[in-house]
């Protein structure tokens, strides 16, 4: 590790790692399949072996084995070439160095702002589909998010109440969200509001479980959930979502349905 920054910049150094591991696996294993992407060929060389032992040209722990179960095996790999070290009083693993905890800090940051400029983009799109009436891309857009990062026990309301605000978190730069607000004959689920000096319209959200979006709708007028925000001069969208979790394998979707408030 001494050296490796000197080989490479801040920005390639994972892939510097990967690219090396990677050669030497093939080295090791001249049967063994590269993948398109580095945890796919960690994935082949499991397989390769049984899900057993592999052994990697290490240098100085030539001798070694390693053993790739699962993705996280990869920090055993790391620890025995000497990037990672391990205190086996504490079981804590550390970057040994300074200077490499501090570009590794730039990393994982650049990482981390290029993944929330994406997930930006991604809500900012949602808002526009929404604000257009697009229901189907709206539902679609919501299925990724499900797909990506549905709570572990997706069974309710209030798990998709969770999804459908990280779907719009970026609505926080135009809105006030209101949740469970009281409204005319119950309780509106979602409330978005905008801001004094925005032009957007208001949203006024209502989910279902294993029901339908038009459902949906027809409850936000049935029991005029618009009326918690009547003095808002604005355009009102309804937007009604449903997750239908009693469908067949396959068929589990998420369906919307959008319509302008008519006062």
């Amino acid at each position: 590790m001494t050296n490796l920054m000197g080989k490479s910049g801040a920005r390639d150094v994972v892939s510097y790692i990967q690219s090396g591991v990677t050669e030497e696996l093939l080295k090791a294993y001249p049967d063994l399949k590269a993948g398109n992407a580095f945890d796919e060929t960690l994935l082949h060389a499991a397989e390769l072996t049984g899900g057993g032992e592999v052994k990697a040209d290490t240098g100085g722990f030539a001798n070694d084995l390693v053993t790739f179960r699962n993705r996280d095996d990869v920090l055993t790999l790391l620890i025995h070439l000497g990037y990672l070290a391990y205190n086996e009083a504490t079981g804590k693993v550390r970057i040994p160095n300074e200077e490499i905890r501090l570009e590794f800090a730039k990393i994982v940051r650049e990482v981390k702002r290029g993944d929330t400029i994406r997930r930006v983009r991604e809500s900012d799109r949602l808002i526009e589909d929404t604000i257009h009436g697009n229901a189907e891309a709206v539902a679609a857009q919501i299925e990724k998010i499900h797909g990506e990062e549905a709570p572990l026990h997706y069974h309710n309301e209030q798990s998709l109440r969770s999804v459908i605000k990280r779907a719009y978190f970026s609505c926080g730069d135009e809105f006030i969200l209101f949740e469970e607000l009281p409204a005319g004959d119950g309780y509106a689920d979602i409330v978005y509001l905008p801001k004094k000096d925005s032009v957007m319209p208001a949203l006024v959200i209502e989910l279902k479980w294993n029901k339908n979006a038009r459902g949906a709708v027809d409850q936000i007028k049935a029991r005029h959930y618009p009326e918690a925000i009547k003095n808002y001069g604005g355009e009102i969208l309804l937007v009604g979502i449903n997750y239908n979790k009693n469908a067949p394998a396959g068929k589990r979707k998420h369906t919307c349905i959008i319509e302008k408030y008519q006062k």
